[in-house]
């Protein structure tokens, strides 16, 4: 999670006793100068719209103040960090990044326990949580067990547990499980994943108005800083990215996309539960029925560019392949052989064993099993989704490709 790095801190001083005027600057140029950063300028106008939203419409609890500070001024230096990286290494951004594999679907499908899978071949470049905290690349041989940087996500990750209960069980994660790359898009403040940590309805319509290309050129940018001496194809995950295909594909015209679908009837009082407890800890006020009108409205959008996204002629079929969630997690061996004939990549019997060795250790992913999230608890009216999302459950999940 973002803003981690400033949990220990937070908790130290999060007393509700504590007067504000000590509180660090969330001031834009502040937090440029205290990070020295030297962001460009679509960089530096998406932090602005973020941090003018962020104070016009989210009510800040203390801690959320001190994670807002703490959270930019480390996307800022880590910016910093990947652009005079490539400015003393011309050479990086020559580098191409080959046909990568985009894992799409709704949140709550199973994106995630397909992405941890996919670890299992070493010819598989997976972004790690802990590389986007401490970005650098990860050897083939990596043990996060001796990495400093690793460790301390771990810990962070802990903390963050207790101050979202209900996060461990709803998201596993360790420092090095796969991250989503809206945490990569966030150094340069493109990124969809503040409107799932605060309440930033004038910041979402400008992102929205503006594109993601930036975002996305950047993100390939970050790519070359973590590839650097290692091979293989990146396979990158978030379901973020079912809104941004058009910037995905001038930054990547040869990538290739995994569709994985679920009805979302049964996903979406999760995704709305998961987006009140990961606002918990930063809001003083949650209100559950604007987070229930705002995940049925947007992932209604996104289930119908998933149906326009299938029908486009300028993605061949052989580079998209769907995957159900019940297949996937009735026989995730048979989905990732599926996967690799679909794209034509030599499937390794070790590799296999591997993910065989991953679900035995999760079955599932690890995600604990629950009843499910009452809708109405998030004012959602099953008929209206029913109703809704019917032409994407007919076409997905009820015949399967």
């Amino acid at each position: 999670m973002g803003g981690m790095d400033i949990i220990a801190a937070g908790l130290r001083i999060a007393d509700p006793a504590v007067p504000h005027f000590i509180l660090p600057s969330s001031e834009p140029g502040k937090l440029i100068a205290a990070a020295h950063a030297r962001p460009d300028a679509a960089a530096r106008e998406g932090l602005e719209r973020l941090l003018a939203s962020i104070k016009a419409e989210s009510d800040l609890a203390l801690f959320g103040k001190l994670a807002l500070h703490w959270d930019v001024k480390r996307l800022l230096k880590n910016a910093q960090l990947v652009a005079d990286a490539h400015a003393a290494n011309p050479a990086l951004a020559q580098r191409p990044v080959e046909a990568p594999i985009f894992i799409l679907g709704l949140p709550r499908s199973g994106t995630s326990y397909l992405h941890r899978l996919m670890t299992a071949d070493p010819e598989n470049l997976i972004p790690r949580n802990w590389q986007t905290m401490f970005p650098a690349p990860r050897p083939k041989d990596f043990n996060p067990a001796k990495n400093k940087n690793a460790r301390a996500v771990d810990r962070q990750f802990a903390l963050f547990s207790g101050l979202a209960p209900g996060f461990e069980d709803m998201h596993p994660s360790s420092a090095d499980s796969p991250q989503e790359c809206s945490e990569i898009t966030a150094h340069v403040f493109q990124s969809l994943r503040f409107d799932t940590t605060h309440r930033v309805p004038s910041y979402f319509n400008w992102l929205e108005g503006h594109g993601h290309d930036a975002a996305l050129a950047y993100h390939k940018k970050f790519l070359q800083f973590l590839q650097q001496g290692l091979s293989g194809r990146w396979v990158l995950k978030c379901p973020d990215h079912t809104f941004t295909l058009d910037a995905i594909l001038r930054a990547y015209p040869d990538a290739r996309f995994v569709i994985v679908h679920r009805d979302p009837i049964a996903v979406l009082g999760s995704v709305a539960h998961l987006t009140a407890v990961l606002r918990r800890p930063f809001l003083r006020t949650i209100d559950q029925g604007e987070i229930g009108a705002q995940v049925a409205e947007r992932w209604m959008q996104g289930a119908n560019l998933l149906l326009e996204f299938d029908h486009r002629a300028d993605v061949a079929p052989e580079r998209k392949c769907h995957v159900h969630y019940d297949e996937l997690t009735a026989a995730p061996l048979a989905a990732i052989s599926r996967i690799y004939a679909q794209f034509g990549l030599r499937e390794e019997e070790a590799v296999l064993r591997a993910v065989e060795g991953l679900v035995d250790e999760k079955p599932r992913g690890g995600y604990a099993k629950h009843a499910p999230y009452r809708l109405d608890s998030f004012k959602l009216n099953l008929p209206a989704l029913q109703a809704a999302f019917a032409p994407y459950v007919t076409a997905y999940c009820q015949a399967r490709h």
